[in-house]
């Protein structure tokens, strides 16, 4: 660490006093942040030398051991050839090893470009063709499909992780050049994180240090995380979520990251009643697929050492959040955001839990606007196009200047693509996506609105609403995925909706199927889209 940094630290714990008090001190935040992501590490180390800072299945290491393997990988990353404003790639799934080399290539100024091992080999090398990296690094260790991903391209040297692993690594790249690198922390990428959105092409959105540590610092202070916490790390540190305010967020606060590279609900029950977890972060499938785990096995769980439950990444319904609740005993607080807002741009406050699905407020430093089609502010509490600006917005796309300027305004606003409407009291609802607004005879259907009523039902253990193009018109397409062992029919369901939504809002077909997801546990739209356009109008289930 600079004595730059070292001497800022002072403020910036003064800084998260303030914050912890509750949310003044606000004008201070960005100016404590530190420089770097990985000087997240170096602090923790000086802060918590003997606190557990990461633990996965292949053991525990405290913050001293953590700042010793990313200085450790450090200098064998830069002995390998990488340099500050190279991309570096990572093919892995959860892991310290994971973490160890995000810290360590920020360290160089070089871009980590975590990908996601399960990734399809096609969509493993689009980005590889796209970001261009300096070297790619495949944790076989920790994932058999980063291993493979490893075999098709050849890779062979190895590289030491300073006692925390190794990794292999591909030949160098020679013909990379080097992206421009800059001392100023919101300039400066640190991650390329790709997405492919509502449009299935993959854009890589570049964040920068500042977006990061902001976020991790705001997400470490409305959780009220500290060092007496174990965080369950599930979702992807490849995808922002688990990267901001997960991974970073935890280890801004001293807290434990317990990683886990893929989601079960076996293995979330066994880290909630057997492994200490107190704080469970993740996407509304997973707390859908746990509670019919848990009920699956006989009593609810009593005794863990829970305290902070919270979905985000997707829509959570009224439905899935009592029956979650009623099983912890907890508020599942709900948040929102978008991998181009680093990601978090709204989230419900611990003092203040809500019954309803309110996203919460907007976080500290950040402002949103809800717009009409014409730009001009919607009345209150009527839907609109959401923009936000704050230390959160994305750098741009890489390589892609144009997609940037159609989604950044000259004066910092980003249209996150999603339809939202404010209470009086400021609380946010997310009531769609722009480009998923189903437009059926005239009147907006908001997908959203009938996936609630279908989840409501008993027999339903998820839902996904799409639109799906006839002539002139558009029709409602619902796919359903049941609690195992419940045989209710499509009729059942059609009749379920008569008294709950209006005529045109009421599914034109209903789809009895297992909903897709991705690898952070988001049911995968873009896919049922897709199998609803190939389906005849008379194929109903």
């Amino acid at each position: 660490m600079s004595p730059a940094d070292a001497a800022g630290d002072i403020g910036e714990a003064a800084a998260s006093r303030r914050a912890n008090a509750g949310e003044s001190g606000d004008e201070h935040l960005l100016a404590s942040l530190p420089s770097r992501i990985s000087d997240i590490a170096f602090l923790g180390a000086r802060r918590w030398p003997h606190a557990a800072a990461l633990r996965d299945a292949r053991g525990a290491w405290t913050y001293a051991e953590l700042a010793t393997a990313v200085e450790a990988t450090r200098k064998n990353l830069a002995d390998a050839g990488v340099r500050p404003g190279d991309r570096v790639l990572v093919a892995s799934e959860n892991a310290a090893a994971t973490v160890v080399l995000l810290l360590a290539i920020a360290t160089l100024d070089a871009w980590a470009v975590i990908v996601n091992a399960r990734l399809s080999p096609r969509e493993v090398d689009a980005i590889r063709d796209h970001c261009r990296p300096r070297r790619s690094l495949y944790l076989a260790d920790v994932s058999p499909e980063a291993g493979a991903h490893a075999k098709r391209h050849g890779a062979f040297e190895v590289l030491s992780l300073g006692g925390m692993g190794k990794v292999v690594m591909g030949e160098l790249d020679t013909h990379c050049a080097p992206e421009a690198t800059h001392a100023d922390s919101a300039r400066q990428t640190a991650a390329l994180v790709y997405t492919s959105g509502t449009t299935g092409d993959p854009k890589g959105v570049m964040l920068s240090h500042r977006n990061l540590l902001y976020i991790a610092r705001v997400s470490s202070t409305l959780r009220a995380l500290d060092c007496t916490d174990t965080v369950y790390g599930v979702l992807p540190v490849s995808h922002v979520y688990g990267l901001a305010s997960v991974c970073l967020g935890t280890l801004k606060a001293g807290a434990c990251l317990l990683l886990e590279p893929r989601f079960s609900p076996e293995a979330m029950l066994d880290a909630i009643t057997r492994r200490g977890v107190t704080v469970l972060q993740g996407v509304p499938s997973m707390y859908a697929r746990l509670g019919e785990h848990i009920r699956a096995r006989g009593p609810s769980i009593v005794g863990t050492t829970l305290r902070l439950l919270y979905a985000g990444g997707s829509p959570l319904d009224p439905g899935l959040k009592a029956a979650t609740e009623q099983l912890f005993g907890l508020t599942l607080h709900n948040g929102y955001g978008l991998t181009e807002a680093a990601p978090t741009i709204s989230q419900t406050r611990l003092h203040a839990p809500r019954s309803d699905c309110s996203v919460g407020m907007v976080i500290p430093g950040c402002e949103i606007r809800i717009v009409d089609a014409a730009g001009r502010a919607v009345v209150e509490r009527e839907p609109g196009a959401l923009h936000v600006r704050g230390p959160n917005v994305m750098l741009g796309y890489y390589r892609n200047p144009s997609l940037t300027a159609a989604t950044i305004d000259s004066e910092g606003w980003l249209d996150t693509g999603d339809l939202a409407r404010q209470d009086a009291d400021g609380a946010l609802f997310i009531v769609g996506r722009t480009k998923e607004l189903i437009i059926r005879s005239g009147f907006n259907v908001y997908p959203i609105e009938v996936e609630s009523v279908l989840n409501a039902h008993p027999s339903v253990l998820q839902s996904a609403v799409v639109g799906r193009e006839v002539e002139s018109n558009e029709e409602v397409i619902a796919f359903v995925e049941l609690v195992p062992g419940s045989s209710t029919s499509v009729e059942s369901l059609l009749e379920f909706c008569v008294d709950r939504l209006a005529p045109y809002k009421r599914p034109s077909e209903i789809v009895l199927t297992s909903l897709p997801l991705a690898s952070n546990g988001k049911v995968q739209k873009r896919l049922l889209k897709t199998m609803a356009r190939q389906r005849s109008p008379e194929g109903v289930a």
